[in-house]
């Protein structure tokens, strides 16, 4: 077998080039038909993502909640001291969970959690019947956002699928490639064939919408933001000049390494992320932020299993749950490359409480004093977070908000800053991760690092000069990519407990 740890150089050295080619193909066929006609496009996306949500909806409740269930039982069991990987974490603990936190959670944990909160306080959710607005509508609203955000989401993102993978690969000595996860239940044809080539193509594709989608989205509302700061005007040019800092920033991380540049930024969010999430505490709201944590705390563990299995309005869960289930399994399978590649040493129990349990009450801690401080501020003083959210205007909620605290326009644009970090560490991690998928092994080469990350940058570019129906249309699509990807993420149900089975045999 080819050794993995090698470090090619070129850009096609050791790569996949069928998986190359069908994923770079994609990307540039989808933005010649945006180009061409984008309003079709949107249809075609939009009526794939119904379809996905009607058939699979259901279906990727019960898989989010078993992986959570099967993860947490592994962890709690014998098999949670057995480490994967090697004797010693190649990282820190530090540096360990704050790439975790800054790639998983991305962009996600600034815009959404200042919108979806209040979006939910001023429209309650149906599982909930309470009085859209009222005091009891905020815990309401907290605890849904909880459950998107929460236990459910973390865990699909990298437990059991990362437990095979590491198990494979490290000890098995396998590529570190999506198709890897269904070795254990098709043998030797998945790693040399059709069926290995599409499973890699459509994981890498997921991902690479999913990625894109926020890489556009910034430019947007980062230039939206910067119009309502300093005035400048919000223009394509000036969206346009931000995604390509973007792209300079994540692709130099990536080339950096996982040591230096990846670690680096993500190290620097977090001290940020945690200065700023006290300052809010703090100079905000700071009672009611904490009586509401504790109560949304309790309404999203009491009521759990209700919420995840929640059925009786399909329009609202597409919206909402399901287009999140369908977004965060997309990213599955090329998390658990990348949550493989940052986690040898670790413990099974180590990997499943920090991903499963650890991140998810840190971000429950995040999205109340960010999305509650916008409740509260629109409780004391209605209107003064609802109506420049009118229209689900992301970036507007957040200025919202920050501009209510003491030093608002500081305040606004340290927060701008941990967004752009938080997206350029998704970018750079992604773009790592989609390197190793092209070469199963820890060490891709530098210029299909380089490829990836100018590629993606590109194609946010363009979209975003169609307009943000484009880079709307391309997000949208992961929903459709989360089909097989899903059923590829089933197998770990059974595959990981099987697995550590059988390293306490051997042990």
């Amino acid at each position: 077998m080819k050794n993995l740890s090698a470090r090619d150089t070129g850009l096609l050295n050791s790569v996949d080039r069928p998986v190359f080619f069908i994923s770079a193909g994609f990307l540039l066929f989808f933005v010649v038909i945006a180009l061409i006609d984008i309003d079709t496009l949107a249809l075609w996306v939009r009526g794939g993502a119904h379809w996905s949500s009607l058939m699979f909806g259901a279906f990727w409740q019960l898989l989010m909640l078993a992986t959570f269930l099967v993860a947490m039982l592994l962890a709690m069991g014998r098999a949670g001291p057995l480490r994967l990987g090697g004797k010693v974490p190649e990282l820190s603990n530090f540096k360990w969970v704050a790439i975790i936190m800054c790639t998983l959670l991305a962009g996600g944990g600034v815009f959404w959690a200042a919108a979806e909160p209040v979006a939910h306080f001023l429209n309650s959710p149906p599982y909930f019947d309470v009085e859209a607005g009222s005091s009891q509508a905020a815990s309401a609203a907290l605890a849904q956002s909880f459950m998107h955000w929460g236990f459910l989401a973390w865990t699909i993102l990298g437990s059991l699928s990362t437990i095979t993978l590491m198990h494979l690969h490290y000890h098995k000595g396998l590529p570190l490639k999506p198709r890897t996860l269904l070795y254990p239940v098709l043998g030797d044809r998945v790693l040399n064939g059709w069926l290995g080539g599409a499973v890699d193509a459509f994981a890498v594709i997921a991902v690479i919408a999913g990625t894109v989608g926020p890489i556009g989205f910034l430019g947007l509302q980062m230039s939206y933001s910067l119009a309502a700061l300093f005035g400048f005007e919000d223009t394509v040019v000036t969206q346009i000049l931000i995604v390509l800092a973007l792209m300079g920033l994540y692709t130099i991380s990536a080339i950096s390494g996982l040591t230096r540049g990846i670690q680096i930024l993500s190290s620097i969010n977090v001290v940020l992320g945690v200065c700023l999430m006290a300052y809010v505490l703090l100079l905000g709201p700071t009672t009611f932020i904490s009586d509401q944590y504790v109560q949304s705390l309790g309404v999203y563990v009491s009521d759990f299993v209700g919420m995840a299995t929640y059925r009786s309005d399909e329009v609202w869960l597409e919206g909402w749950t399901v287009f999140f289930w369908g977004w965060f399994i997309g990213y599955g399978p090329m998390m658990a490359i990348f949550m493989a590649r940052i986690s040898k040493g670790r413990t099974i129990r180590e990997l499943v409480l920090v991903l499963s349990v650890l991140a998810p009450l840190v971000t429950t801690v995040w999205f109340t004093i960010i999305g509650g401080a916008g409740i509260g501020y629109e409780i004391t003083n209605p209107g003064s977070v609802s109506e420049a959210f009118e229209g689900f205007n992301l970036p507007a909620a957040l200025l919202a908000i920050t501009q209510q605290l003491p030093n608002g326009f500081v305040v606004s644009l340290l927060f701008l800053v941990l967004t752009t970090i938080f997206v350029a560490t998704t970018g750079d991690s992604m773009t790592y991760a989609v390197s190793m998928a092209m070469t199963g092994h820890e060490h891709p080469s530098t210029a299909l690092r380089v490829f990836w990350g100018v590629l993606m940058g590109l194609v946010a570019m363009v979209l975003v000069v169609i307009g943000a129906g484009g880079v709307s249309a391309l997000q949208s699509f992961i929903v459709i990519t989360a089909v097989p990807v899903s059923l590829i993420l089933l197998t770990s149900l059974w595959v990981a407990p099987r697995m550590t089975r059988e390293l306490l045999a051997e042990r």
